[in-house]
């Protein structure tokens, strides 16, 4: 059963893919606004709820911070966004990703090279654990 003119959590949960404890986060941290009740106190989620949610779950797969998704839904919440703003953090966000993308390569690397040292033997020796112990050159 939905309610008048919007959903209760658990159907929000379903319609989104979004954790029930996730949607109570988000609220409890002010990224969704906390939601009407209806007569019989259970909450109701507005249509603009659900787009909400969706923004910020989509935000999240692309990697952005709290406070990133909460700076971007501060533009469009006070209708203060440009393009120009918006570009802007993209960028920042972008330059973020390529270098966590530039270190997990180097990780893959250090981690390749170590592999291929080590034999597999019952050996006490192990150049897995060396290189945890004492940086490669």
């Amino acid at each position: 059963m939905e309610p008048q003119g919007g959903l209760l959590r658990a159907q929000l949960a379903r319609k989104t893919g979004c954790n029930l404890e996730t949607i109570r986060y988000y609220e409890k941290v002010g990224l969704l606004p906390a939601p009407p009740r209806s007569a019989n106190g259970y909450r109701v989620y507005s249509p603009e709820l659900v787009q909400r949610l969706q923004f910020i779950l989509r935000a999240r797969d692309l990697g952005y911070a709290m406070e990133e998704i909460r700076s971007l839904l501060s533009l469009t919440d006070t209708g203060a966004q440009t393009c120009g703003e918006v570009m802007m953090r993209t960028r920042s966000h972008l330059d973020d990703v390529r270098r966590h993308i530039s270190d997990l390569q180097k990780i893959e690397n250090t981690l390749a090279i170590t592999l291929s040292k080590c034999t597999g033997g019952d050996v006490p020796e192990c150049p897995v654990l060396d290189a945890l112990q004492f940086p490669m050159p």
